[in-house]
């Protein structure tokens, strides 16, 4: 029994992306790991590869018909396939579970998780979309539930690293670094023309299509803003932004004597996926490691603000509060499908974004419902009015 005990039994929502296949390179290195729940959108050849190798007790296909499929291929074993919403919510409270791990995309994940920190799950968090629109509900149940939200994204991972590293008193600041994507230095004229091709070419960071569109848009880095704000207590303007273009530091935390620790890597997402899982220890990684007999320098710059327009539009959306980040995110995921459907020129993503914001009225402190009626009522608008 005490065996059995020690093991951190996983169920990880989004296995079929990015950062879900990543997390399971982790797990098959983690003898202490075992995964107990898988959930996709539709990738059915995919999940039931990972099915076969991982044999959790339950999988989940968002897509109807592609979980019918599924529960042909694996009638040879003893998994429960299910699927929609209900699914999503049933492995997000599986009781065979102790942390669930929100690898997926999109608004999608807000219900699962909500219903994750009812079962008093730990979450470990790459959704961004979860706080971004849903902060205000998350963090006091999280804390109602006395859980643990353990963030994942390379940025925030890096925070709570330099937080965890020190008796830290009062924080000064939040410095969030930023790549500045594959366009970085480029004006606005320069990109009117560029393809979907061009903005997904990141130059140092491997990940799905949509957070690589937004991170060269830096929509990314300005919905990192306001996720660092609901998970550290801080508001936006003790949170800057700064490009640190060889992606080598990932963020930095300023305390309030005006000391400053780092975290510095190399750009692998592993890193900040096993530390969610294995916090408060550290194990060793494979991997390539920082070295510091080649690198001759580390480099800063400003963000552009003025090319880049997602960063500010996100600190507009940040300080307006309410339910505006829901239209920030909302219009942005409709904006950058029609952009990589090849639809919309790369610079339009802004003014669609732009317009969905000018048109809304604040909802302040939204219910769970309102936060997805907005959300589904500025997508419909954006895909409609491009």
């Amino acid at each position: 029994m005490a065996e059995r005990e020690r093991i951190k039994r996983i169920s990880l929502l989004g296995s079929t992306g990015s950062i879900g296949r990543q997390t399971l390179e982790v797990v098959r290195e983690q003898k202490d790991m075992q995964i107990v729940a898988l959930a996709a959108n539709r990738q059915t050849d995919l999940l039931e590869q990972q099915i076969r190798e991982f044999r959790p007790v339950l999988a989940v296909l968002y897509d109807a018909d592609a979980a019918e499929d599924l529960k042909v291929r694996t009638a040879d074993l003893p998994v429960r396939i299910e699927s929609g919403m209900e699914g999503l919510i049933h492995m997000a409270q599986l009781e065979e579970a102790g942390i669930l791990v929100t690898a997926i995309v999109g608004m999608i994940g807000i219900r699962p998780t909500l219903a994750a920190l009812q079962a008093g799950k730990d979450i470990a968090l790459a959704n961004k979309e979860t706080l971004v629109t849903a902060g205000h509900l998350i963090m006091p149940l999280a804390a109602e539930k006395k859980v643990r939200i353990l963030p994942v994204d390379s940025e925030h991972s890096a925070i709570f690293q330099c937080i965890q590293a020190a008796d830290h008193g009062e924080i000064g600041k939040l410095i969030i670094t930023a790549s500045g994507g594959p366009f970085r230095g480029k004006k606005t004229e320069d990109l009117t023309q560029v393809t979907a091709a061009d903005a997904l070419r990141h130059p140092n960071w491997s990940m799905g299509n949509k957070i690589t569109i937004d991170s060269a848009t830096m929509v990314n880095k300005g919905l990192e803003v306001c996720e660092a704000g609901w998970l550290f207590s801080l508001p936006p303007e003790k949170i800057e932004v700064v490009l640190q273009p060889q992606s080598i530091i990932h963020s930095m935390v300023e305390f309030c004597d005006g000391a400053v620790l780092a975290q510095l890597g190399t750009p692998d997402m592993r890193l900040p996926i096993q530390y969610a899982l294995t916090w408060p220890s550290r194990r060793p990684m494979y991997g390539e490691r920082l070295d510091f007999q080649k690198l001759t320098e580390i480099r800063f710059e400003q963000p552009d603000t003025d090319t880049f327009r997602g960063l500010p539009l996100a600190y507009e959306a940040i300080r307006a509060g309410g339910s505006m980040p829901t239209v920030l995110n909302a219009a942005n995921e409709a904006a950058v499908a029609l952009f990589l459907d090849g639809r919309i020129a790369f610079t339009d993503i802004y003014r669609l974004i732009e317009q969905a914001m000018g048109s809304h009225r604040v909802i302040e402190n939204p219910t769970l419902e309102e936060i997805l009626m907005v959300e589904e009522e500025t997508r419909r608008k954006t895909e409609s009015g491009y």
